[in-house]
């Protein structure tokens, strides 16, 4: 879904896109305005956010809470607040998206504050406004690309936004305010480019680790990682897919500006595990000690089967039978007469006439 026209195709209701922290909360939170990508917006109005699982590291973190203190230093701004965590994972707020427009259009738009300007380092660039964040992020699965929210998660999440007041709100002026998609690639005509941003050194350095801090999501940041971890396990995967599950793959310059790319035949991608001492699982001790139980296990269920069909458990028992007492004779009555038997030989007296 990456080409534009399949993306005008799609019937957004609720659109969420899924980002990497630390920028998922930068910009619900305000202080990120300006979202890059490869791609041009195919919404304009509110865009959820999500935040991916893979847990932000604290170099990074640190890199790009610098970069936002050196661009909004640009603009007299030096008390910035930022997020105290960063969940992963999770639906976070949402946006608004006002517009998007192409990076030298954004780097020259004097309309702008000078901060927003140093952050247009992608092809295209979603401008944002209107920053909501939820008081308890929703526990959620993310997919690549801009896609529908589920209804339920909706009508949970619409009731626990608060807005946020960023460090330096921006309004974005639109070319036409009767379409919402005026501003657009291409929508502002500069005759002449304005007038260059004077960038200090320390700007520079923050400018250069938020690119650092960014190449763990391209290619050349996957193949460092790579390079540093032996094993390699292929997999045979399809073209056009992505191998990965929940570490989606954002572009913008602070998540990567290349677009994903496989290997050179396309069909197979190489993963590697991760493991502290670096070995494979099948060396692990954890998988020899499970193994070790699986093996004793049905080695006793064997010889328990033996044993049951022994001569020991078939010859049947001694049975203790407890003795029989003779019945006793019947007791007289008390304060009855003795009823005897009488003889069957006794014949009874004769009648008297």
């Amino acid at each position: 879904m990456r080409g534009g026209g399949r993306r005008n195709q799609v019937n957004y209701t609720n659109p969420c896109l899924t980002m990497h922290q630390p920028w998922a909360s930068l910009l619900v939170y305000g202080i990120k305005r300006v979202e890059g990508r490869s791609w041009p917006s195919p919404i304009r109005g509110r865009l959820w956010i999500h935040a991916a699982g893979k847990v932000p590291e604290e170099s990074t973190i640190k890199a790009m809470e610098e970069f936002y203190r050196e661009i909004y230093a640009v603009n007299g701004i030096t008390d910035l607040k930022f997020p105290e965590h960063y969940p992963v994972s999770r639906l976070v707020g949402c946006v608004e998206v006002v517009g998007c427009v192409g990076c030298e259009e954004l780097a020259n738009w004097e309309e702008v504050p000078v901060g927003v300007r140093l952050e247009a380092l992608t092809d295209c660039c979603w401008l944002c406004e209107q920053p909501q964040r939820l008081v308890v992020p929703f526990e959620m699965r993310g997919f690549q690309g801009v896609y529908n929210l589920e209804k339920k998660i909706f009508e949970a999440a619409i009731r626990g936004l608060t807005p946020v007041k960023g460090p330096l709100p921006v309004k974005f002026p639109l070319p036409n305010p009767r379409d919402p998609f005026s501003l657009k690639p291409g929508s502002l005509s500069l005759q002449s480019p304005g007038a260059k941003v004077e960038k200090s050194s320390s700007l520079d350095a923050a400018i250069a680790g938020a690119r650092a801090a960014a190449t763990q999501f391209t290619k050349a940041g996957q193949n460092h990682q790579e390079a540093s971890f032996p094993n390699p396990i292929t997999l045979y995967q399809p073209k056009g897919k992505s191998v990965e599950e929940d570490n989606l793959l954002p572009e913008n310059f602070t998540e990567g500006s290349s677009k994903k790319s496989s290997s050179p035949d396309g069909s197979r991608l190489q993963v590697y595990r991760v493991k502290h001492d670096g070995r494979k699982a099948g060396n692990q001790p954890w998988f020899i000690f499970i193994c070790i139980l699986i093996f004793s296990g049905f080695a006793a269920m064997v010889s328990l089967n033996t044993w049951s069909h022994s001569d020991y458990f078939s010859t049947p028992k001694r049975v203790m039978k407890r003795p029989i007492n003779p019945p006793r004779p019947p007791s007289p009555k008390p304060n009855g007469p003795v009823h005897q038997a009488t003889p069957e030989f006794q014949q009874p007296p004769p009648p008297i006439y």
